[in-house]
Formats: structure tokens, C-alpha cells, sequence
């Protein structure tokens, strides 16, 4: 236990070096502080870094009161209480009631009761929450609960309610470790092994439609078998008893597709966020190189090769990442830490160099006196022929007042049905270039009618739309970025050579048409 604290301490009077935080992503601020006192953060643009160190920023930036986690439905996980300045646990049921008395779905990540501040963000269906009464940059609490969330799914193997549970001295003993009266000491992994004595109870392998979130490494999807569903949920510090850990690495390449769409089809704004996500379960002193699409290029003004080019209009990176072969080669090297980290970011605003994924061509036919409304929604899928789209769901927003639906689908693996206010129309499996419909019916008896008689199409009830689509695309990117390998110079002491996984992914963020 002495060894323990007085490594802790040591690790204090460093000032927080060895944190491990990941740059932060460029914009257009260029690197300038946004807080006022607040020290410059790392930017990575282009290849070209300015800035101190992140590490150096939450070191002298984050102090919290309390630490806690929630469930979805509001039931305290874990509570730790750094400086006995709060009400206690009551401060996690006063959250709740706040996050679940804002209208819409959206909350805002940093609220406040009194002198009391709450930053929080959402993982797997899990609140992550920090509260302070300082005066303290909101980014750089967001940070170390973003990190919090990574170190608790490669010391626990995933991060979800169950898992939590089942974990809970383990969690504890990490909190212990990465924060001493409410200061960070350390979030990095290699760090924190030395201390951590207690061992993860591993869950039974998931499927990936039991989480909330895509881009899961090493998940197992319909369309393909890739490695098995438990290899990448697996803690990343094996068992003492354990010698049969497996030299593997997952990538994933993932992208977030936001498109807003007017009622006449034309495209109003249309915006790509990407991530390529690393974990590892190699030893930290293994370095990869990671080849890129040559023709990527950032910004409009720099072209590659004969082709149109790959054109992305932000890129950041991880600061344990080498440029010295990315301009010319396009060929990223690192040496990661055992762990999950982003390696890169990139963002692309207006301008896709592929069709959108899905076209939707609603037509809507109103009886005003009846109260009969008739939907006829067709889903136009133009990804490649060998492409498909995954759990694709159409939300249509109805009028009040909605008491019955008839409906009409263009195949039997379909499904629509009412729940919330609104149509749910359900298709498991869109192959490219198919194109589906279905003709829907209600009746609104609710609504005030007029005295005449017969359907109307000048104008849809109010209440009616917009129209959002939510899907995944495995092996596609809207981008168009791709992987051209992954090589490791690890070199393992049998025969038995690393695993490399690496996977493609797209889903929607916000696909919204207007009827």
C-alpha cells in the first residue's frame, strides 16, 4: 500500500505528465484558447502540431467533487465522492431529474444547480458524470470523462451496465488511482497497470445489436463473419492465470452521415464526422503502420494523383502519431499503448464524392372530412449493387390522435407499426440499388375537419414530419477513405504471428427529409 501511495504522490508532483489524452481536433480557432486563461490545446492539422502538451492542460485545469455513473433508467452504478463538499448521493437523483425534465432528446453536456456544475457525457447506454464548483474549463472535464469511459472499457473488457456491475471494487480501485481529492494523477493505461491489483470478471460473449452504439471492434455484424464477438470485449490486461492472451489488433474505420434533404429531394446540408479507432492488445512497444487511400487530401486546394481524390476538409490526429511518411505516402506510424485510442479524426462539409446512401419520396393525401390520412413512403437505396444497408428504420413524426393504421409493404421482411407519436417502418436488410415502398393509412379523428368533402394534397396536417432515417452501411464509408493495410513490426516469440482485423463503417447521425 505504501508503494501505492507513494507512486501516487510522485505521480502528482509531476504535474499529471503521462496522462495520455488524445489531441484535441483542429478547427477553425487554430489552436487559440477557448476559455480565457485557459492554456492553447494541441492542434493537428494538416500534419503540423502547435500547442503544449494536453496533459499539461488537464493538470492544471480539471478539479471534481464527485464521480458517478447511471444507468439509463436513472439507478446509481457508481458514486465517489472526492471532497465531501456536496449533498451526498442525493446529487445523482437531483441530475436525473434535471436531464429527465429538459424537452427533447438532446441534453446539453454541462448543467448547473446552485454552485453546482454538472458535466456528463452518454457511452452504451451509461451516464458518466462530474460535478464541480470551480471554476473549471468544461472541455477539459469532458476529456477525463471521455478517457474514463476508454480505461474502464480496457481494464473491464466493455463498458455497459452489466459490466459495471458485475465490476465494482474494479471500478473503484481505478478511481482511486486516476483521481486524489479530485485532481487527475494519471489516465494512462501503461500507468496504471503497475497499480491496479484487482482482476475483471468477464462477462459471456454479446452480439452487437444488444448495445446502443456501432463501431464496436471486433463485433459481429449480419453481412459478414469477422472475428468473434467476445475477442475485441475482452479486457485488455489479461489474467495473471491466463496465458493464452492473443497478440491481436482491431481497427476500425467509422463515419457519422448528417444530411438534411427539402421536401422538393434537393440537398440542403450534408456533413461527414470520421474516426479510426485502434485497440490493441499488443505490447506497447509495437509499432504499426497504417496505409491510408494515396489519393486523401486535406482541403481543397491540395490534389493527388490523376483522380478526383479522397477530399476531406479537417484531419487531426493522435499525438503518439508520426507524420513523416503522411504527406508523402499517406502511411501513418505509431507506436499505440495497449488500449483503445482515436488515432485520427476527420470531418467533410457539402461536397461527398458518392451518391447518398437512401432517397425517400413521400406523398401524402389528407381527407379533411373524414380525418383519413394516406402515407405513400418509397425508399430508393443507391449504394453499389454487392452493397447493403443494415437495420434501417424510417420515423415519420404523425398528428395527434392517430387510433389505427393499415398498411401495404412491398415484401413480408418488413415491418410498421405506431408507438410513440409516430410511424415506424422497419426494413432488416436494403440491398443497393432495390428500391422498396409502403402504403400507409390512418385514421385522426382529432383533428378539425372541414365542411367539405374529398382528400386534399395542398398541404399535409400539421404535426406530419419531417422524416428521419436511421441505418448502418458495413464495408462502406461516405468518404470514401479506405484502409490499404495495417503491418506490424511485432515480432512474437513462437509461431504464431498478431491478428490484424480491420472493418469499414458508416451509419446515420441525423438523415432527416422534410415532407
Amino acid at each position: 500500500m505504501g508503494k501505492r501511495r507513494e507512486s501516487r504522490e510522485g505521480r502528482a508532483g509531476r504535474g499529471g505528465q503521462g496522462a495520455g489524452f488524445p489531441a484535441v481536433w483542429s478547427g477553425a480557432g487554430g489552436g487559440a484558447s477557448l476559455l480565457k486563461g485557459q492554456p492553447a490545446r494541441v492542434l493537428l492539422f494538416r500534419g503540423r502540431r502547435a500547442g503544449p502538451s494536453p496533459s499539461c492542460l488537464l493538470a492544471r485545469a480539471a478539479m471534481i467533487s464527485q464521480f458517478f455513473i447511471l444507468s439509463s433508467k436513472g439507478d446509481p452504478l457508481i458514486y465517489k465522492d472526492f471532497r465531501g463538499d456536496s449533498g451526498g448521493r442525493d446529487i445523482a437523483e437531483l441530475f436525473y431529474r434535471k436531464l429527465m425534465g429538459l424537452p427533447g432528446d438532446e441534453s446539453p453536456v454541462v448543467m448547473h444547480h446552485g454552485d453546482r456544475h454538472f458535466i456528463h457525457i452518454r457511452h452504451s447506454g451509461l451516464y458518466l458524470v462530474a460535478t464541480t464548483s470551480e471554476n473549471v474549463s468544461p472541455f477539459s472535464l469532458l476529456e477525463l470523462l471521455s478517457r474514463l469511459a476508454t480505461l474502464l472499457g480496457d481494464y473491464c473488457g466493455s463498458l455497459g451496465e452489466g459490466t459495471i456491475s458485475r465490476n465494482v471494487a474494479l471500478v473503484y480501485e481505478l478511481l482511486d488511482e486516476v483521481l486524489d481529492y479530485g485532481y487527475i494523477q494519471t489516465t494512462s493505461t501503461e500507468m496504471l497497470r503497475n497499480f491496479i491489483q484487482m482482476e475483471a470478471v468477464v462477462s459471456k460473449p454479446f452480439s452487437l445489436f444488444d448495445l446502443s452504439s456501432v463501431g464496436l471492434f471486433g463485433a459481429e455484424t449480419q453481412q459478414s463473419k469477422v472475428a468473434p464477438s467476445s475477442a475485441a470485449s475482452r479486457p485488455v490486461l489479461s489474467s495473471r492465470s491466463d496465458q493464452s492472451q492473443k497478440n491481436e489488433v482491431f481497427l476500425d474505420v467509422v463515419e457519422r452521415l448528417s444530411v438534411l434533404m427539402a421536401s422538393n429531394g434537393s440537398l440542403l446540408k450534408v456533413d461527414v464526422q470520421g474516426e479510426i479507432r485502434l485497440k490493441s492488445f499488443l505490447p506497447s512497444s509495437s509499432e504499426m503502420r497504417i496505409g491510408l487511400t494515396e489519393e486523401f487530401c486535406v482541403g481543397k486546394s491540395e490534389l493527388r494523383g490523376y483522380g478526383p481524390g479522397i477530399r476531406v476538409d479537417e484531419v487531426s490526429f493522435h499525438s503518439s502519431v508520426r507524420l513523416d511518411e503522411f504527406e508523402s505516402h499517406r502511411i501513418l506510424r505509431l507506436q499505440p499503448p495497449q488500449g483503445e485510442l482515436t488515432v485520427m479524426r476527420y470531418q467533410l462539409s457539402d461536397d461527398l464524392p458518392s451518391p447518398l446512401p437512401f432517397r425517400l419520396f413521400p406523398s401524402v393525401q389528407w381527407d379533411r372530412g373524414l380525418g383519413r390520412l394516406q402515407v405513400y413512403l418509397k425508399l430508393r437505396c443507391d449504394l453499389p449493387p454487392k452493397s447493403q444497408a443494415l437495420n434501417v428504420r424510417v420515423h415519420l413524426p404523425l398528428p395527434r390522435g392517430v387510433v389505427s393504421l393499415s398498411q401495404e409493404l412491398s415484401s413480408p421482411e418488413q415491418k410498421a407499426e405506431l408507438g410513440s407519436g409516430a410511424l415506424h417502418w422497419d426494413l432488416p436488410r436494403v440491398q443497393g440499388g432495390s428500391q422498396l415502398s409502403g402504403l400507409f393509412q390512418m385514421d385522426v379523428p382529432g383533428l378539425p375537419g372541414l365542411t367539405r368533402q374529398g382528400p386534399s394534397t395542398a398541404a399535409p396536417p400539421l404535426g406530419l414530419g419531417p422524416a428521419s432515417l436511421s441505418f448502418e452501411l458495413p464495408r462502406h464509408t461516405c468518404s470514401g477513405l479506405q484502409v490499404r493495410f495495417l503491418r506490424l513490426a511485432f515480432r512474437p516469440c513462437g509461431n504464431t504471428n498478431p491478428h490484424k482485423w480491420v472493418r469499414h463503417l458508416s451509419h446515420s447521425d441525423a438523415y432527416v427529409i422534410r415532407i
